[in-house]
Formats: C-alpha cells, structure tokens, sequence
C-alpha cells in the first residue's frame, strides 16, 4: 500500500503540479524578450505579432527583493496589451505565488520571480503595444520587469491541477495509514532471540 500510494503522490504531482508549469514556460516557442523597467522608470514596449504567433502567452519576470514579494497580497503590477486601438488583454499581476524564484546572484538578496498575465487567443496582425505599471502594492523595492512573450502555446486542462490535487490528497491519507496501521502488524518478538540472563555474579540468578 505504501508503494502504490508513493506513485499516486508521483502522478498527482506532476499532473497537479509539473504539466501547468510546463505548459506555461515551456509550450511553444519564444517570440522575446523586452525590459519595460529599469532605473525607477516604465516604458511600454511595442511588438508586432502576426496571426501565426497565436496562441500568444504573457509572461512577467520581477527582479525584486524577495522577502517584499513573498509575503504581498496586494496587486505589483498591472499589464495591458492593446492593438488598434482596442484592449486585447488586461491583467494584475501579484507574483506571491511564485513557488521557486530564480536567484540574480548568491551575493544579492534580489530573486527573479515570475508571473503569468494571460493568454490573446486570437492575433489581428499588426502592432501590439504593452504597457507595465505599478499597482498597488507597497514597498516592492524593484530593480527589473521584463516581458516575455511565446507563441503557438498550448493550453492547460482546467481539470488538470483539481484532478492533481486529488490524487495527492488521496496518496498522502494512504501514507499515513500504510504508517499507522503497520505498526500494528509488526510480528511478535521471539522470546528465544534475547540472550538469558546470568546465572551467577552480580545481578544472576542465584548466588
């Protein structure tokens, strides 16, 4: 049982877990790459994206200093993608629930973390402008934020990460059962395995 619930624990993770994080970073192939702050100032950038590129994935790295980041719940930056005059995408960017920032350096305290702002299903050929600000949040000490744009992505199963959860919820009740009832089936001690006791000097049998 325990065996069995170690690969259910397996296959929930990476279905849960590894295959949307894949997915997200992964899939297709990468357009660019265009730092929109640096120095205490933002500037959009702009892009010309043709039909072929969609699916196009929207993704934000943050080069700050971690502690700040970790522990906000409030909005860090805000992100809108317009062409021809009209709104192909808005979002809100939190970045708290980056799991594993990447490190700039071991001698700085900043981290790179990185967040999905969205997804344009559909590309009108032409120019793209997106335009970085801050949100509402405080004292986010930034040194960076780039964008970065991929195409041709594909997109993840909306029952993937419930259906990953599941199963790990699943494999660790069966762990904590496979230990507590396997204790209790431990075979009885030998009485012969222990060696006797001494029969003379101190602490024997007789005297």
């Amino acid at each position: 049982m325990r065996f069995l619930s170690v690969l259910v624990l397996i296959a929930g993770a990476a279905i849960g877990v590894f295959y949307p994080w894949a997915v997200s970073n992964f899939s297709g192939h990468a357009i660019g790459t265009w730092r929109v702050y640096e120095g205490g100032r933002f500037r959009p950038a702009t892009v010309r994206l043709a039909a072929r590129d969609a699916p196009v994935r929207v993704l934000v790295d943050l080069t700050a200093r971690a502690e700040r980041v970790a522990s906000q719940q409030h909005t860090v930056l805000t992100l809108t993608a317009a062409s021809g005059g009209r709104t192909a995408l808005a979002s809100t960017l939190s970045f708290n629930h980056a799991d594993n920032p990447r490190q700039v350096s071991p001698q700085l305290p900043d981290k790179i973390f990185r967040d999905e702002a969205g997804v344009i299903e559909t590309v009108t050929p032409g120019a793209y402008v997106f335009t970085v600000g801050p949100g509402d949040a405080d004292g986010i000490d930034m040194r960076a934020v780039d964008l970065i744009l991929r195409a041709g992505t594909g997109s993840v199963d909306e029952r993937a990460q419930p259906a990953g959860y599941t199963l790990m919820g699943v494999a660790l009740a069966g762990l904590v059962l496979s230990l507590v009832f396997g204790r209790g089936n431990k075979p009885p001690q030998n009485p012969n395995s222990q060696p006797p006791p001494p029969r003379w000097g101190r602490g024997g049998s007789q005297r």
